[in-house]
């Protein structure tokens, strides 16, 4: 393959320089791309597509395509992160997530980031996501958010930027477990020589963090898996890791709360249940808590947590942790609690809660990449510098209606990786999403999932929005 019609157009390529050189960790990848023959990652790319479909990795689409199950969107072009440069990352998002756990327990017991004038108080009590029956709660262990999804960037300078943060119930690890077995059944060749570090034992490190924070008089605990159903986006990957952990799979109507004990109905009676990976918001996870029109949710499963008989992984409350408002606070949040400063940096970004920023923002609203406090998928987003001015003029009347809701944030220059178009490679803008599990201590899984935008010129990764993904390597210099 010629890859010197390859074209960066002035973005930070993830593979290439800017004289087309590989960069760090990337030079056998670039060989081996660059000495296969004419249509051979076409071709390789159809059977990626083909045993895709054979292995049925889907996921669930939402909005006006409700319903419909998809064929997982994957390139066969791996994005390569040097490991040195992944040392860095991992620090950092262990700093953080240390942070924002002692930040989530404080909110909900002492408040002194509160009372010490750090985060207004305003911004945790109008949080959406915060929740007044966590008030007073220390989850098992003393860990509130235990899976956590992070976002990160890479800007036009060639920095590293958190994106977001995700810490209620994040999802997609699944995928970066069947991307990299897509990759070793259809290109097994260009792993040759080369030292990749593995991801195959996220479920061994999910089983063990999830044991570890079961109640203390759990000798053997019993794990489960809790759903909404077939019918959410990801469901898919809800089954997926039942599976590959051995654990059941249930939902709320196989749970039921005697005694402020959880049991799980089965053929042989009722069975205790000591820790649930549950994967439903927490509006819907107990009716008599939250939602009280939940039908998926378990009556009474926040008795049993206050008890101390269950524990809940992530633990009820995360979510204050994930406002995109409350973000724009974490670089002080992590000097309040560790005396550090960030290791990643975050994306500059305005509060449109506070009045000087908002002003600033509604001031220069083309500019901006406005966001929702709380919304995910990419859903609600305008990009000042490509919308409408009919757009502009529903996101300020949104903005001035309910600031707080809306945070505002400089567009960034996205870097790309080569992606497989027909049987040419073009540049596609990609974040990153790391897991990061937080038990007995802080493991990171080594890549995370890399998400692309499919169309030329967008910076849309979701899946739900023809966003796609990629195998990600950490690669260790040297030839094994």
């Amino acid at each position: 393959m010629d890859l010197q019609a390859y074209q960066t157009e002035g973005f930070h390529d993830e593979l290439f320089d800017g004289s087309l050189g590989p960069r760090p960790g990337a030079g056998h990848l670039v060989s081996r791309l660059a000495a296969s023959s004419d249509g051979e990652l076409a071709e390789r790319q159809r059977a990626a597509d083909r045993l895709l479909l054979t292995m049925g990795i889907t996921f669930n689409v939402y909005g006006h395509e409700a319903g419909t199950e998809k064929i997982w969107p994957f390139d066969i072009v791996p994005r390569v992160i040097e490991a040195a440069e992944w040392e860095v990352i991992e620090r950092g998002l262990k700093q953080r997530i240390h942070a924002l756990n002692l930040f989530i327990d404080d909110v909900y017991n002492r408040r002194r980031i509160v009372a010490d004038g750090v985060v207004p108080d305003w911004l945790v009590d109008s949080g959406k996501c915060f929740r007044g029956p966590c008030a007073g709660l220390t989850p098992p262990r003393g860990v509130w958010c235990h899976i956590t999804g992070t976002d990160l960037v890479r800007g036009g300078d060639g920095v590293m930027y958190v994106l977001e943060d995700n810490l209620r119930t994040p999802s997609g690890v699944s995928y970066v477990l069947e991307n990299r077995e897509v990759m070793k059944r259809t290109f097994p060749q260009i792993f040759a020589g080369q030292r990749i570090s593995p991801v195959e034992n996220y479920p061994e490190k999910l089983l063990a963090m999830l044991e570890y924070i079961a109640p203390p008089q759990a000798r053997d605990p019993t794990v489960v898996v809790l759903t909404p159903g077939i019918y959410n986006s990801a469901y898919f990957e809800h089954s997926f890791l039942a599976r590959q952990m051995g654990v059941e799979l249930v939902q709320g109507s196989d749970l039921v709360v005697q005694g402020d004990v959880v049991f799980m109905r089965t053929t042989r009676g009722l069975e205790r249940v000591d820790v649930i990976y549950r994967r439903i918001d927490d509006d819907f996870l107990d009716p008599l808590a939250f939602r009280e029109d939940s039908l998926v949710g378990v009556p009474g499963l926040m008795r049993a947590y206050r008890a101390g008989n269950v524990a809940l992984i992530n633990a009820p409350g995360t979510g204050i942790a994930d406002d995109k408002a409350v973000y724009a606070y974490v670089p002080e949040i992590i000097r309040y609690y560790l005396g550090e400063d960030a290791i990643i940096p975050n994306v500059p970004t305005f509060v449109c809660g506070e009045p000087a920023q908002c002003d600033h923002v509604l001031s220069k609203l083309g500019e901006f990449v406005v966001k929702p406090a709380n919304e995910s998928g990419g859903y609600g987003i305008v990009l000042g510098p490509r919308a409408t001015k009919e757009q502009l003029d529903e996101c300020r009347a949104r903005i001035k209606a309910n600031p707080r809701n809306y945070v505002a944030q400089p567009m960034l220059s996205l870097s790309r990786v080569p992606t497989v178009v027909g049987d040419s490679l073009e540049g596609r803008h990609v974040d990153l999403r790391p897991f990061i599990l937080y038990g007995e201590d802080i493991f990171v899984l080594p890549g995370g999932l890399t998400r692309v935008a499919l169309v030329k010129g967008s910076l849309v990764v979701n899946s739900s929005q023809g966003g796609g993904s990629k195998d990600t390597w950490v690669v260790h210099e040297g030839r094994r």
